[in-house]
Formats: structure tokens, C-alpha cells, sequence
């Protein structure tokens, strides 16, 4: 079982002073023509719990919201990231889930991309976030705003109760033996045991099932399910496989998949870099480098350009080997 010490690329500022740092954000908010580059300086450069009490000294002062004044002031993708990176990581999920349920059309890799691979707390504290901001319920939009198989499996990870930390050899070769079949009859009752399967048991528990199915099929349980499945249940399947995996190695064939196959898109590129920015970011964009062969700062310097660009860059925080 891997075990890596996870990286993220923003960290808490030394000699941090939030005081200073509102001060410096409202004279570069109301200056004749917005200061970009200072809201870049500070906030790619503070962690998210430094943001906030930036935020609240800059209530304090100027007896206004920041997020509101940053919303005001800046535009298009440039001001999704600077407001982005203003919510708390629940906020932000609870933010990003809401937008892709209730948009003109669900935005099922954003749900994707969140629920395969968060952690049970991380679940419960975004559905609290989703209640608090929008006074529905998670999993009730869920239910109304997706179907089928996908709908279900969505809705079991979105319960947060996998197992943790507990794996069982011996029932690892059923567990296998039933995803097996599964990919063989694939009747409701067969996709039902698979999302059971893989959302339910522990992460240590799915990486012996995983290595009982390659031993009984001859095959990567990966492969099997792209061949058997289609569509969005398909796609969150695998994900979900792969974030039990390895999570930077799904966020880096995310990037690379958002930048490359979907000519930048940018709303994927913001949510993984601003979400994964204190967790995993510099193990991505090392797995990034390793399956690519191009840096992820590279590419985004390629496709991304203005204050958008260096706001990207500043959260990716590259080094020199990366230009």
C-alpha cells in the first residue's frame, strides 16, 4: 500500500499580517484601474485559511465584502480564480458541486471530479457547506438532477461512508469475483453490486480486490470496465478506481485531458488547481511531467495568457526546471 507524502504548492505566508495585507487589497481594488497584479501577489501567496482572515480584516476596514469587491472589479476567468480561491475548501466544493447540478446542463464530470475523490469528512463537511449556502440538501439535487446508474452510484458516495483503514484478504477474492461478473452480465442488479463494491470498502481493501481481479480475469479492472460500461457511470467508475489509485496521477490525466482534448477548459483547470492547491498540487504536476513528458506550467503558459495566466502560474507555483 502507497504511501506518499502529498504536497500541495501553497502554504501559510511567514510574517503574515492580514491587516496589511486588506489595506493593500482595498487600495488596489479602488485604485482608478484595478491593481491585478497585487491581488495576485497576496492571494496566490497566503493559504486559504490566511485568505479568510484577510477577508475579515478587510470587512472590518472598509465595512465590505471581499468577495462582493473582487466580483465587482475583475472579469471573466481571471475573477473565477480570484474569487475562487476566497472560499473555504468545503465552500468551494459545496460552490462548484451546486453550479454543476443546477447550471442549464449538469456539469457530470464536475461531480465527477469531486465526489470520486473525496474523503468521507470531506464529504460531510461539503454537504453542511451546500446546506448553509443554498439551503438544499446535496444529495436531494443529486437524486433530481441526475439518473440511472450514475445517479445511484453518485448517491452512495455521496452518503461518505466508506470504510476506513480496514482491509480482509479473504473476502478481497469475492469482492473480486463479483466486480468480475458484473463486467460479464451486466444486468441492474450486477452494476448495483460493482458501485456497491467500490464505493463502500476501504481504500486498503479495493487495492487487493484490484490486484484478485487481475489474478481471476487477466486483466486491469480499468480496461474491463471501459469495456463493458459506457457513458458517465462508465467515466465515474474508473475515476473512482483511479482517485483509490493514485489521486494526483486521475487530477494530472484531468488536467492534461481539460488542457489538451478540450481546448482549455477552464472551469476544470481552475476547480483542480485552486482545489487540490494545499493538498496534492506539486504531486500532480510531478506525475503530469512524468506521463506528458511537458511540465503542467508549460502547458498552461502555452494555452492561458494576462493576469489569468500568471494567477494559474502563482497557484501552480513552478520552478525554474518548469518554464
Amino acid at each position: 500500500f502507497l504511501l506518499q507524502q502529498t504536497q500541495g504548492t501553497i502554504f501559510p505566508a511567514p510574517n503574515f499580517n492580514p491587516i496589511m495585507d486588506a489595506q493593500l487589497l482595498g487600495g488596489a481594488l479602488q485604485g482608478i484601474s484595478c491593481e491585478k497584479d497585487v491581488l495576485i501577489d497576496i492571494l496566490t501567496q497566503r493559504c486559504n485559511s490566511q485568505r479568510l482572515m484577510i477577508a475579515e480584516a478587510y470587512r472590518d476596514m472598509y465595512s465590505r465584502d471581499l468577495i462582493t469587491d473582487l466580483k465587482e472589479n475583475l472579469s471573466h476567468h481571471f475573477k473565477e480564480v480570484m474569487v475562487g480561491l476566497m472560499y473555504p475548501p468545503a465552500s468551494y466544493d459545496a460552490h462548484e458541486l451546486w453550479h454543476a447540478l443546477k447550471g442549464v446542463d449538469t456539469e457530470e464530470k464536475c461531480l465527477i471530479d469531486i465526489l470520486a475523490s473525496r474523503s468521507n469528512m470531506e464529504i460531510f463537511q461539503m454537504k453542511e457547506a451546500y446546506i448553509m449556502q443554498y439551503n438544499t440538501d446535496l444529495q436531494q439535487d443529486i437524486d433530481s438532477e441526475t439518473s440511472g446508474h450514475f445517479r445511484d452510484t453518485l448517491m452512495n458516495l455521496a452518503q461518505g461512508t466508506r470504510m476506513e483503514g480496514y482491509a480482509n484478504p479473504s473476502t478481497a477474492a469475492q469482492d473480486a469475483m463479483i466486480l468480475w461478473e458484473a463486467c460479464q452480465q451486466k444486468t441492474g442488479e450486477h452494476k448495483n453490486m460493482l458501485q456497491m463494491i467500490l464505493c463502500n470498502r476501504s481504500h486498503q481493501q479495493l487495492w487487493m480486490v484490484f490486484q484478485e481481479f487481475q489474478n481471476i480475469s487477466g486483466q486491469d479492472i480499468v480496461d474491463a470496465i471501459n469495456e463493458c460500461y459506457d457513458g458517465y457511470f462508465q467515466e465515474l467508475l474508473v475515476a473512482i478506481v483511479l482517485c483509490i489509485r493514485d489521486k494526483p496521477s486521475y487530477f494530472a490525466y484531468r488536467l492534461y485531458n481539460a488542457i489538451h482534448d478540450f481546448g482549455f477548459h477552464n472551469k476544470t483547470v481552475i476547480r483542480i488547481l485552486i482545489a487540490r492547491s494545499e493538498i496534492d498540487l506539486m504531486n500532480i504536476r510531478q506525475r503530469y511531467k512524468e506521463r506528458y513528458g511537458k511540465s503542467l506550467f508549460h502547458d498552461i503558459k502555452h494555452f492561458a495568457s494576462g493576469h489569468y495566466e500568471s494567477a494559474l502560474l502563482a497557484i501552480c507555483a513552478g520552478d525554474a526546471e518548469d518554464y
